[in-house]
């Protein structure tokens, strides 16, 4: 029934309509406010473990939903390749979108079978609609389901949960541990833009050149930047400066201090309009980019900015005539991104190789004067508490939006240039390390996913828990399912534990 699924002796296959059926028990959900509400979203796919979930009224559900009883199974019919599956310890109502299911069979060694790859492919194959793929319960009805003893059903089911159990622990260590590197990395930016990551290198090298002075530099630089601009352009139109010309400098914001915390000694407080070339005012990129333009100028957009970095690859090209009509957001390279629309916050330093690309209106072009290391006004830029303070500022149109001049005004701490470089060296160690930790977290979190679906198959392929020959088989338990059609078949004295609600939840049900 399965290519590649040969059945053990004794075992028998049957179709799904055979061993289970469809619960169907619309109610009017108004009239049990505080009943269990179960949604596809609430499942997990390819484990059957329930996400947090709420009742009728905390989900505002109005509409008819299915009755669902303890010892059921709960099935998504749409979208059935995500394997969304869960065994009922309660009862509730579930959407209309899934099916309750009475299994005639041991229900959670069903419930393990439709979590395989075997019958989630076979469903896949046969479930209708394109736009929204759902499999009906005709369809579902002739799915195939290899049928064990009934004995050797509780015995698979009994060693499925205890391997499932040490797994799940694993898992759960792995998560902990992701969890605790999130952590870690945010401390690592914290201390890095508060200045205590440098504290024992700043006892070091106490005559380094302080920010204070570092900032008359950068002050000096962006005046004598915009000046050669100036001259540039009337040189261009072939005129001469007129008188006072220099008088049409306009000094950038000092940074209010008032509300701000005390940085580390050689250290101070900025705006980000000191820190930005006068000759190219932070801007909003590029208003309308139009369609897709092959061969044309790059455009960066929010989605493309992550993670401090532009992903290069994906970058949507726009018609060079449309992009002209935004010089002001022209990449040069080392340019700090801050995306000011929808997604407040992220940042990147645009790469050499992106000279020549654009923004789009959602992403500001901040560009930074040297020597200020643009590397390290990103790193605190990126910062939770700085990101907070940007998004705290934004204001709410059709989506949430950043002013310019709050991007301006803000303020950001700037160490000395030397200790920049420290900062940045110390920083990349310790996220390398971070990101290290995370790739062999993924990677043995795929591995438990692989060596769940192989618990799987080696259940179905009756390898998971020991043969009796003295069980009853398969074909004979069938023949008593078509007898007692609708009735699970139980042994005498068999109580199945599992089935049982836990006190806790009693009080939520139906």
């Amino acid at each position: 029934m399965i290519d590649g699924l040969r059945l053990p002796p004794h075992w028998s296959w049957a179709s799904f309509g055979e061993v289970a059926d469809v619960a169907s028990d619309l109610v009017d959900p108004t009239l049990t406010p505080d009943a269990i509400h179960i949604a596809p979203n609430h499942i997990e796919s390819w484990t059957g473990r329930l996400l947090p979930f709420a009742t009728v009224s905390e989900d505002r559900v109005t509409s008819p939903k299915h009755r669902f009883r303890i010892g059921q199974l709960l099935y998504s019919k749409i979208r059935p390749y995500l394997a969304k599956a869960a065994f009922a310890t309660f009862t509730g109502v579930c959407s209309a979108d899934m099916y309750p299911i009475n299994a005639k069979i041991d229900s959670k060694y069903l419930l393990h079978w439709i979590l395989t790859p075997w019958f989630t492919g076979e469903v896949a194959r046969n479930q209708g609609r394109t736009i929204l793929p759902k499999i009906n319960r005709i369809a579902l009805d002739r799915m195939p389901v290899p049928v064990a003893p009934l004995r050797e059903q509780r015995r698979i089911v009994e060693k499925i949960e205890e391997l499932f159990s040490d797994l799940d622990a694993g898992v759960a260590a792995l998560e902990r541990a992701r969890a605790n590197l999130k952590r870690y990395r945010a401390s690592v930016l914290k201390a890095a833009v508060e200045g205590s990551l440098t504290a024992e290198w700043r006892v070091k090298h106490p005559k380094v050149e302080p920010a204070s002075e570092l900032l008359e530099r950068i002050l000096k630089e962006r005046r004598r930047k915009w000046e050669a601009d100036q001259l540039a352009k009337l040189a261009a139109a072939g005129k001469q400066p007129p008188k006072n010309w220099q008088a049409k400098y306009i000094e950038p914001a000092s940074p209010d201090t008032s509300n701000l915390s005390e940085l580390p000694q050689g250290w101070c407080w900025v705006t980000i309009e000191q820190l930005n070339a006068a000759e190219r005012p932070i801007s909003y990129g590029v208003l309308q980019p139009g369609n897709e333009f092959p061969g044309g100028i790059p455009l960066i957009r929010v989605c493309d900015v992550a993670h401090g970095r532009v992903a290069v690859d994906q970058l949507k090209r726009i018609d060079p005539a449309i992009s002209a009509q935004f010089r002001r957001t022209f990449i040069q390279g080392g340019e700090v991104l801050l995306t000011v629309v929808g997604t407040i916050g992220r940042t990147a330093v645009a790469p050499n190789e992106l000279a020549g690309a654009n923004t789009a209106r959602a992403v500001a072009v901040i560009a930074v004067v040297r020597p200020f290391i643009p590397e390290f006004l990103e790193l605190t830029l990126s910062e939770s508490s700085m990101r907070a303070r940007l998004t705290s500022a934004a204001h709410e149109v059709a989506r949430k939006t950043l002013n310019l001049e709050d991007v301006r005004v803000a303020c950001v701490p700037l160490a000395p240039f030397k200790e920049q470089q420290e900062v940045l060296q110390q920083v990349a160690e310790k996220l390398s390390q971070i990101e290290a930790a995370e790739v062999a977290i993924d990677h043995g979190l795929l591995r438990a996913t692989r060596l769940r679906q192989s618990i799987l198959k080696q259940a179905f392929e009756g390898k998971l828990a020991p043969q009796d020959p003295s069980d009853e088989p398969a074909s004979e338990l069938l023949e008593r399912i078509g007898i007692h059609s609708g009735v699970q078949l139980q042994e005498p004295g068999y109580n199945d534990k599992r089935s049982q609600i836990s006190n806790s939840r009693r009080s939520k049900s139906v």
